[in-house]
């Protein structure tokens, strides 16, 4: 890759290595990106340019994402580099840490971040980020990179909804009524339930009968009246005269170090030490996590927790009831489907292009995104419009107003989306190249945090749509009036406004008139 001080009148094609108002760093110069900088004085500019065997920062982010990935990840598109993985469904991250310091090793310019292997990752968590430092990465580098990952290392172990046994021993019914409550939220949060329930005298022999009497339960779960302080004790004792079989006792997890764990018919035991009593994550979760995710927990993984181990005295550490992990934004999709067509002369939305109703199109781009969920806006010819997207996972929202203007129809789009959106990226339903890569490719580039509250889909300088906006300006558009679109919105805030180029002119192609779509069909 050639990077330096670039004299503008040689900068067509380069990208902008720092930002040079009022374009952004990362910048691919076009010539009117130039006649621009020119007429704002600026005679040269410090820029990257790619080199033949180079591979530029995006499809070398998406290329290593696509081999780290495994089963149950969805993969984010790539931007500025950065390519991001998040958990399908909720679970637990295996990853192959080893692998992962391989690929860190591999070239400065290929970096992979992650969760702790194991750790707990909700529905939609981000689980990993690849980010490529430069530009551009070697492609040697990049294709060492894939052939290190013949083997995806980065997987989630998914849920299983388990029914639990809960044995309490011991005669303070407040503070096992209290255990009961912590636990059955533990359980709920990884979609279980208690399904057993026995409260008996701390000995060995009662015990062991209400072990026996928990067949078919899966874990089952022994808070002891005391804590466990050897394996003869009265809780090993107890599950040993069920017929249960030791596996571990003790763990290098602080709090959780009393933990033991068993087997008997083929469910797992688990004595509790006493920090499972508070909803404050310790040892106790280490262990449910995996065994709720089908995994392994004998003494040879348990004997591996030590690192990242030390849950007490770091006040700093935020509790899993107050932290909100880092995730794939919730963005709906708005597909405008409601106009007049005038000046087309018939609804141009239900014309044939390439076999299909043009508007099914642009609402299948929404649907195969990454956006959920879809709502389309119908109005004009509403219920053929309906029959033509018959089949798909989309929400109808009627415009009553439709012949009143876009802003209309905008409204009704943005107010149908449930109150958890985080933003929505706006369609037009006579927009035929639109395409779900391009929906991803806006929403991994919002971040409102680093000023990309607006994500627009341009080509070559020039902006078109699909606009990604921000919740916070849902209240602006609800205050539109007439035949306008939100675009209007941008000079306003344009410092929060972020161009994402197009692989193609899709973003510039709107089938307004009979002449377009005319043209259209016969390329």
């Amino acid at each position: 890759m050639i990077f330096g001080s670039i004299p503008l009148s040689e900068a067509l094609g380069a990208i902008l290595a720092h930002g040079v108002a009022p374009f952004r760093k990362g910048r691919v110069l076009s010539a009117d990106d130039m006649a621009v900088l020119a007429a704002n004085g600026i005679a040269s500019v410090m820029a990257a340019r790619l080199e033949a065997g180079d591979v530029g920062e995006d499809e070398a982010a998406a290329r290593i994402a696509r081999a780290a990935a495994g089963r149950d990840v969805r993969i984010g598109a790539a931007f500025t580099g950065r390519a991001n993985l998040y958990a399908a469904r909720a679970g637990v991250a295996v990853i192959d840490a080893a692998k992962v310091d391989a690929l860190n090793a591999l070239h400065e310019a290929i970096t992979l971040a992650t969760l702790p292997p194991f750790a707990r990752a909700a529905e939609r968590q981000m689980l990993a980020t690849i980010k490529i430092i430069p530009f551009a990465a070697p492609r040697d580098a990049v294709e060492a990179a894939e052939a290190l990952l013949r083997e995806p290392i980065v997987c989630v172990a998914p849920f299983r909804a388990m029914k639990a046994a809960l044995i309490a021993t011991g005669g303070n019914a407040k503070v096992i009524d209290k255990t009961r409550a912590v636990t059955e939220r533990r359980l709920a949060g990884i979609g279980s339930s208690i399904a057993f329930e026995r409260r008996v005298a701390h000995e060995t022999e009662t015990l062991a009968a209400a072990i026996a009497q928990a067949e078919g339960c899966d874990p089952i779960l022994i808070f002891g009246a005391s804590a466990i302080t050897d394996r003869r004790d009265v809780i090993p004792a107890a599950i040993e005269a069920a017929g249960g079989r030791i596996e571990a006792f003790g763990m290098p997890v602080d709090p959780g170090n009393l933990l033991l764990t068993a087997k008997l018919h083929g469910a797992t035991v688990i004595g509790l030490p006493g920090c499972a009593r508070s909803p404050k994550q310790n040892g106790f979760d280490f262990v449910l996590w995996r065994v709720a995710a089908n995994l392994a927990v004998g003494r040879a993984e348990i004997a591996t927790m030590g690192t990242g181990g030390l849950l007490s005295e770091i006040p700093t550490r935020p509790q899993p009831r107050d932290e909100r992990p880092a995730q794939l934004p919730l963005i709906g999709a708005v597909v405008l489907a409601a106009g007049c067509s005038s000046r087309m002369g018939t609804n141009k939305l239900l014309e044939p292009v390439g076999g299909e109703p043009l508007v099914r199109r642009a609402v299948l781009a929404a649907v195969q995104s990454a956006a959920d969920p879809v709502v389309v806006v119908t109005g004009n010819e509403g219920e053929t419009v309906k029959a033509a997207l018959a089949d798909l996972q989309v929400t109808f929202v009627e415009n009553p107003d439709f012949a009143m203007g876009l802003s209309t129809s905008l409204k009704c789009g943005v107010n149908a989306l449930p109150d958890t959106a985080d933003g929505a990226v706006i369609l037009l339903g006579d927009m035929p190249e639109v395409s779900a890569a391009l929906v991803d490719k806006l929403i991994a580039a919002f971040d409102p945090a680093e000023g990309r509250a607006i994500c627009v889909a341009s080509r070559g300088g020039r902006r078109g749509n699909p606009v990604l906006w921000a919740r916070r300006f849902f209240a602006e558009i609800a205050a539109l009036d007439g035949d306008v679109g939100a675009k209007a919105l941008m000079a306003v805030h344009g410092e929060l406004v972020c161009e994402v180029e197009a692989a193609d002119d899709a973003p510039l192609i709107d089938l307004d008139t009979r002449e377009a779509l005319d043209a259209y069909r016969s390329r």
